[in-house]
């Protein structure tokens, strides 16, 4: 099955731009994903037409602005196979909700000498919560090698997993390279020996079907805008039990049943880990971007990037001096790499002359990039919505941009 990607390109207005005076080429969308017009319409109509707080009012237009916050709810649940809505808490992004449960399951569940396992190729977010966590409480952060390709080294993995070990936190697929981690193995193992698991799906729900059931992980974490939707609008999702018994992340206004100044009673969940008023209109957009990725298909999609990929990889080893970092056998649509004698950013701020935007840097994995022998690397990262000749145009200008150097 192919899809349509003139017709699909014609949905994201800010793709019939350009860049200094040139066709944007998009390539950045692991950082943040460009939003359809079906986003942005519904957030207009949202604010246009429907806008009021939730939960509180009495009136019908509180009663509408609660009725489309809490659809979302439904979608998303939906969309990642949880067995309950109720599961589904709104968060920020990915990394608040990495730091909910760090802060409210960690705090109670951690205690001194009891160790957290994560990988070498954690982005930041799914690293400093857990060093601020096993500082607090007297833990111990273990970390599980990955190969010079970039794949995880089970092996190394499953030996860290002690009877001291609480908890396992991984990504599913890294932001930096493109490696995809099998998740279900690895919750799997982790759930054998009663330690609970925490996946960062921030790389992963964007590009290939995820239930979240089937996986069989505890807590699983992403962010509305790498979804195609406003950024502002992110997701934790956990396992009921866990997240019954999880003490409230911040304290205020919609998470309580009941105060006085001799106590409080709070709200069951998901109301208990939602504080406040939330960026309503940015979930509405999670919601529409939801419904839009459904009517693609995201097996579809998976197919459409996965060639892409082939085809970027293909292109990029045939530029001299150029190197591929992150070849594991099961990757996602990223490509970082290095050109001999040019650093990533002079590649970036060149491929800038020629409308082409990618990412250079640490990609926040720091370790990670130490561990592959690099400081930074160049990074492109591709969607449904880019092209094979996005691809040999981003090739082209790589070329130029070693000839101007070399």
């Amino acid at each position: 099955m192919t899809l349509n990607i003139e017709a699909i390109r014609k949905d994201f207005p800010i793709l019939q731009t350009s860049m200094r005076g040139k066709p944007l080429v998009y390539l950045d969308t692991a950082a943040s994903a460009q939003k359809p017009r079906a986003v942005i319409d519904a957030m207009s109509d949202f604010y246009r037409n429907h806008y009021a707080n939730i939960h509180r009012g009495v009136y019908r237009l509180s009663a509408e602005a609660t009725r489309r916050y809490e659809a979302t709810r439904g979608r998303v649940a939906r969309f990642i196979g949880a067995p309950d809505e109720r599961e589904v808490i709104f968060v920020r992004n990915a990394t608040e909700a990495i730091n909910l449960v760090a802060r409210s399951w960690g705090e109670e569940e951690i205690g001194p000498g009891d160790e957290i396992v994560v990988t070498t190729m954690e982005h930041h977010a799914n690293i400093v919560p857990w060093q601020m966590l096993a500082e607090k409480r007297g833990a111990i952060l273990r970390v599980a090698a990955i190969s010079d390709e970039g794949e995880l080294d089970e092996d190394d993995l499953v030996r860290l997993l002690g009877p001291k070990t609480r908890l396992l936190a991984f990504t599913e697929v890294s932001n930096a390279l493109g490696t995809i981690n099998p998740v279900a193995r690895l919750a799997a193992i982790a759930r054998e020996r009663g330690i609970t698991t925490l996946v960062d799906g921030a790389q992963a729900v964007p590009h290939h079907p995820v239930d979240v059931a089937a996986l069989g992980c505890d807590f699983y974490a992403f962010s509305g805008h790498k979804l195609f939707g406003p950024s502002g609008a992110g997701v934790l999702w956990g396992r009921l039990p866990l997240l019954d018994a999880m003490p409230p992340f911040l304290g205020g206004g919609d998470m309580i049943e009941s105060v006085s100044f001799e106590g409080t009673t709070f709200a069951p969940v998901p109301q208990k880990f939602e504080a406040g008023t939330p960026d309503i209109a940015s979930v509405i957009g999670l919601g529409a971007a939801i419904d839009y990725l459904d009517s693609i298909g995201m097996d579809r999609i998976a197919e459409y990037e996965h060639a892409l990929l082939l085809h970027a990889t293909d292109r990029l080893r045939e530029i001299p001096g150029l190197r591929i970092v992150g070849t594991a056998r099961h990757k996602a649509a990223v490509l970082s790499f290095v050109l001999d004698g040019v650093h990533p950013h002079d590649i970036g701020t060149l491929l800038d002359t020629e409308g082409i935007a990618i990412r250079a840097g640490h990609h926040c994995a720091q370790p990670l990039m130490k561990r592959m022998g690099v400081a930074a690397t160049a990074r492109a990262s591709l969607s449904f919505y880019n092209t094979r000749e996005e691809i040999d145009h981003l090739a082209a200008a790589l070329r130029k941009t070693r000839e101007i150097f070399c």
